[in-house]
Protein backbone atom coordinates (compact mmCIF):
# COMPACT_ATOMS: atom_id res chain seq x y z
CA UNK A 1 0.00 0.00 0.00
CA UNK A 2 1.51 3.10 -1.09
CA UNK A 3 1.36 6.02 1.64
CA UNK A 4 -1.55 7.94 0.13
CA UNK A 5 -4.02 4.84 0.49
CA UNK A 6 -2.61 4.66 4.30
CA UNK A 7 -3.79 8.01 4.43
CA UNK A 8 -7.02 7.26 3.44
CA UNK A 9 -7.51 4.44 5.16
CA UNK A 10 -6.76 5.86 8.41
CA UNK A 11 -9.27 9.00 7.78
CA UNK A 12 -12.08 6.71 6.73
CA UNK A 13 -11.52 4.32 10.18
CA UNK A 14 -11.57 7.91 12.40
CA UNK A 15 -15.32 8.11 10.82
CA UNK A 16 -17.19 7.28 13.87
CA UNK A 17 -19.96 4.97 12.32
CA UNK A 18 -18.77 5.02 8.95
CA UNK A 19 -15.33 4.05 10.26
CA UNK A 20 -16.51 0.96 11.82
CA UNK A 21 -18.38 -0.24 8.94
CA UNK A 22 -15.52 -0.21 7.07
CA UNK A 23 -13.44 -2.04 9.06
CA UNK A 24 -15.93 -5.35 9.22
CA UNK A 25 -15.82 -4.95 5.31
CA UNK A 26 -12.23 -4.59 5.09
CA UNK A 27 -11.51 -7.75 7.83
CA UNK A 28 -14.01 -10.20 6.41
CA UNK A 29 -14.67 -9.28 2.90
CA UNK A 30 -12.29 -11.10 0.25
CA UNK A 31 -11.24 -8.53 -2.19
CA UNK A 32 -8.82 -6.53 0.35
CA UNK A 33 -5.66 -6.11 -0.22
CA UNK A 34 -4.08 -8.47 2.97
CA UNK A 35 -2.61 -5.87 4.42
CA UNK A 36 -5.35 -3.86 4.93
CA UNK A 37 -7.59 -6.63 5.95
CA UNK A 38 -4.63 -7.39 8.74
CA UNK A 39 -5.08 -3.82 10.02
CA UNK A 40 -8.50 -3.85 10.06
CA UNK A 41 -8.36 -7.43 12.34
CA UNK A 42 -6.42 -5.79 14.92
CA UNK A 43 -8.10 -2.19 14.82
CA UNK A 44 -11.51 -4.50 15.55
CA UNK A 45 -9.38 -6.25 18.39
CA UNK A 46 -8.78 -2.76 20.13
CA UNK A 47 -11.90 -1.48 19.73
CA UNK A 48 -13.68 -4.61 21.54
CA UNK A 49 -10.95 -4.29 24.56
CA UNK A 50 -11.33 -0.56 24.45
CA UNK A 51 -15.67 -0.91 24.49
CA UNK A 52 -15.04 -3.74 27.40
CA UNK A 53 -12.93 -1.26 29.59
CA UNK A 54 -15.65 1.31 29.06
CA UNK A 55 -18.37 -0.74 30.17
CA UNK A 56 -16.23 -1.85 33.41
CA UNK A 57 -15.46 1.47 34.20
CA UNK A 58 -18.89 2.74 33.63
CA UNK A 59 -20.16 -0.53 36.03
CA UNK A 60 -17.51 0.22 38.64
CA UNK A 61 -18.54 4.27 39.67
CA UNK A 62 -22.07 3.52 38.71
CA UNK A 63 -22.05 1.10 41.32
CA UNK A 64 -19.81 3.52 43.59
CA UNK A 65 -22.20 6.41 42.74
CA UNK A 66 -25.61 4.06 43.34
CA UNK A 67 -24.15 2.83 47.00
CA UNK A 68 -23.19 6.34 47.71
CA UNK A 69 -27.17 7.03 47.84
Amino acid sequence: MSPKDWALTLFLTGLPVIGLILLFIWAFGSGANPVKMNYAKGALILTAIIIVLYILIFMIFGASLMSSF
